[in-house]
């Protein structure tokens, strides 16, 4: 492998055998991710972590704070700070419940992996220092599920900043992973006061880092990453504020990315429609994969 991209060894049989028909795709799971921002001395850094190598999905793998869709919060009351949840079905493509449940999953996982709230006591504020006990015994609670996070916003009277968010990306997990996703990125700054930290049990490492920099290091394959992460890195580097990535998200191209397998002349090939960086080709030998 000359860079770092994610590949399971698992992929090329489950890829043989969805074209044979022999696999029935799952269904993918709503999921939300953040790629944090903040402006640093060179420009734009966003907040990484590394997966766990014990994780089933994507392990080492770099990514952002982002995680599945919790259904309680599609019909929930929320107070809600920012463009409407009319405004946001339209751009996310989906009904409104749907549209609350997927912002609230951005910001919820962005509290329990980074310890960093999207949230505030009134429609244009946000709350400061989050580390305490009392913080910490509420993020547990969301992370085991025992809290919704539309209850814990009443609970604590907060108010919900999507205005701090913007969508940037959407991809849906290729039909032969076993665990699927449909995943809308979204990009958002670090509010002001506000620190990161590692809290999160996935994860055995974190970082901010430069956009080119660590973009840098998959093409060496130093850092491992899947297909949109890396991709949406690339995306990011132009961008010297978060403020200016921030008002670009308006104009993102919202088009889902599916990856697509056929077998061609002995070959399974992989493909990205639109990223061709990615297309694998797997030469078939002898009724197994090379």
């Amino acid at each position: 492998m000359s860079n770092g991209q994610w590949y399971p060894p698992e992929w090329p049989d489950r890829i043989r055998a969805l074209a044979n028909g022999e696999l029935t795709p799952a269904t993918p799971r709503r999921a939300a991710t953040v790629l944090l921002l903040r402006d640093g001395e060179q420009g734009t850094d966003v907040y990484m972590l590394r997966r766990r190598t014990s994780m089933a999905f994507a392990g080492g793998a770099y990514a952002y704070p982002g995680g599945s869709v919790d259904p309680r919060d599609d019909d929930r009351h929320v107070d809600w700070a920012g463009p409407s949840l009319a405004t946001w079905a339209e751009r996310l493509g989906v009904a409104e419940a749907e549209a609350q449940a997927i912002v609230c999953a951005a910001v919820r996982e962005t509290f329990e992996e980074a310890g960093v709230l999207l949230a505030g006591p009134t429609a244009d504020s946000v709350v400061g220092d989050t580390t305490g006990d009392d913080w910490e015994a509420d993020r547990v609670a969301l992370v085991e599920r025992e809290l919704s996070f539309a209850e814990f916003l009443a609970r604590r009277g907060l108010v919900l900043r999507s205005d701090l968010l913007g969508v940037w990306a959407r991809w849906i997990t290729p039909e032969f992973e076993q665990r699927r996703y449909d995943t809308w990125f979204f990009v958002a700054a670090l509010p002001e006061g506000q620190r990161t930290r590692n809290a999160s049990t996935e994860a055995d490492r974190t970082v901010w880092t430069r956009p080119a920099e660590a973009a840098a290091g998959y093409d060496r394959g130093e850092l491992t990453m899947m297909p949109p992460t890396i991709t949406t890195l690339r995306q990011l580097e132009p961008y010297a504020t978060s403020a200016d990535a921030l008002a670009s998200s308006a104009k993102r191209d919202l088009t889902p990315v599916l990856a697509q397998a056929r077998l061609e002349d002995g070959e399974l090939v992989l493909v990205w429609p639109g990223h061709d960086e990615f297309t694998k080709r797997i030469v078939l030998k002898s009724g197994s994969d090379a």
